[in-house]
């Protein structure tokens, strides 16, 4: 890989000796003041920068300020004659990486940029490091937020002891899963599993035996071998248990032995299991109100309740919703083949106006759309698919219980049946699909509430939506 040097320096001597040194390893840019590097710098940034403290004009010094202010990780060489070495002091003080000495000596020359270089090198290790770790997961700390910080003070924190419960709190769409990996990822038992669990997605009858798991003929249909269940396949590793408010009762009490002792039985057995792994668990319901109605158990809440960690909304950290835009919008570049640079700056303005009610999760979904559709360089306005409302803020276009209610009036309008006539049935199916989808898109993906909104139980709502998507 070659690197970019820029070299600024008023003397048309010392930019043709340091460009004869230089210019077979290097690709050099040579400015005779620091006005002109300035300008230039706005456009394309070097590598690494060789510049002349007493430059006419705009000083070294004046400049090395002004390219550490926008670029703290730039480094750059100062050259002096020596007795300019108050001026060097100075200039070490605001961030120079080293400095030489006038004449310059080539030998020590190659030797310093060399340094440099190999400073570089690490960082961009660094760098391409990230990179590669944002590509495998998912975003949950990109973002220049206070509170996106706080979170990772705290998962740092927290990350160390494998023992302690944590719970996580936090409205739908948050990313309280990847917050979950997040302290697994930085915990003692890393190398471990990270089991899953959504507790809503499971009825009552089969969360126990997928939990627990069971033993050979425990049940008409079981396995022969039997099975085993997330808390084993989490042994030695992380056991995360999402939307856990709603475990019925009986699941509770089980998980609550399992806490206290690290046993448990499996379904239509009577042999004790012993596992040792770490629980977190989350929730978007409010436990202190469930505890006070009788819903959830206090003892179980304190169990589970060690450690808690409460997890911003977007709206409450506005900082974060562009970066986590941009992180999107290079992913659904590489799924979708398509080389989309950004947002115009009307985008940029809709989706920092924009109120998030499903979070994280529905920016995703937003860009998913917008690059999917997008025609340009850059997404504009109408591909975020996004309107605005009474206030000016933009808005989703929303499925409300009133436009359903009013829907059956509106088909009656505009009802035309051709002459050879229609599968009522696949009209049915792309309708209900239709709407599902949109139930989904307005819920910023959750399931559960896809389904209160369409008056469906969550089963039944999942089982048609995963029928009708196999259809399609």
């Amino acid at each position: 890989m070659r690197y970019s040097i820029a070299i600024v320096d008023d003397e048309q001597t010392i930019r043709d000796g340091l460009d004869m040194v230089l210019a077979d390893t290097y690709d050099l840019s040579l400015y005779k003041d620091a006005e002109n590097f300035a300008a230039a710098l706005s456009d394309k940034v070097p590598d690494l920068v060789l510049m002349d403290i007493g430059l006419p004009g705009m000083s070294g010094i004046e400049a090395l300020e002004i390219v550490k202010a926008q670029h703290p990780g730039l480094p750059v060489i100062m050259i002096t004659a020596f007795e300019d070495i108050q001026m060097v002091i100075q200039s070490m003080k605001l961030g120079a990486f080293d400095f030489i000495l006038k004449p310059i000596n080539p030998d020590l020359l190659e030797l310093t940029v060399q340094k440099a270089i190999s400073s570089i090198a690490l960082v961009k290790e660094v760098q391409l490091l990230q990179e590669k770790f944002l590509r495998q997961n998912e975003p949950c700390f990109i973002g220049e937020s206070k509170n996106i910080a706080d979170v990772m003070d705290f998962v740092n924190m927290v990350s160390s002891s494998p023992d302690t419960p944590i719970m996580i709190l936090g409205e739908t769409g948050t990313g309280k899963e990847l917050i979950a990996k997040a302290i697994h990822a930085r915990s003692p038992v890393f190398q471990g599993p990270f089991v899953a669990v959504n507790c809503s997605a499971f009825p009552e009858e089969l969360l126990e035996s997928e939990l627990f798991g069971y033993e050979a003929g425990a049940f008409s249909g079981a396995r022969h071998q039997g099975k085993k269940g997330f808390i084993e396949e989490a042994h030695k590793g992380t056991l995360f248990l999402d939307e856990v408010a709603d475990l019925s009762p009986a699941g509770q009490a089980k998980l609550l032995r399992f806490l206290e002792n690290g046993e448990f039985y499996k379904v239509g057995g009577t042999r004790t299991y012993r596992v040792s792994t770490r629980v977190v668990s989350a929730t978007n319901k409010h436990l202190d109100d469930l505890v006070a109605a009788g819903r959830f158990r206090k003892d179980l809440y304190f169990r589970l309740c060690v450690v808690r960690a409460n997890i911003p909304s977007l709206n409450e950290r506005p900082d974060d919703i562009l970066p986590l835009a941009k992180y999107f919008l290079l992913q659904f570049n590489e799924k979708f083949s398509k080389s989309l640079k950004g947002f115009t700056k009307d985008a940029r303005q809709c989706l920092t106006s924009h109120t998030f009610t499903g979070n994280v999760r529905e920016l995703k979904n937003i860009v998913e759309r917008a690059v999917l559709v997008a025609k340009n360089d850059l997404v504009d306005t109408p591909e975020l698919g996004l309107l605005p409302d009474t206030s000016g803020r933009a808005a989703p276009v929303h499925l409300s219980h009133q436009t359903l209610e009013n829907s059956s009036e509106g088909y009656e309008h505009t009802v035309f049946i051709p002459d050879k006539g229609l599968a009522l049935g696949d009209l049915l199916s792309d309708m209900a699909h239709a709407y599902m989808a949109k139930a989904l898109e307005q819920t910023g993906g959750n399931e559960s509430q896809a389904a209160r909104l369409l008056h469906m139980n969550h089963h039944t709502f999942r089982y048609r939506w995963k029928k009708l998507n196999k259809k399609s």
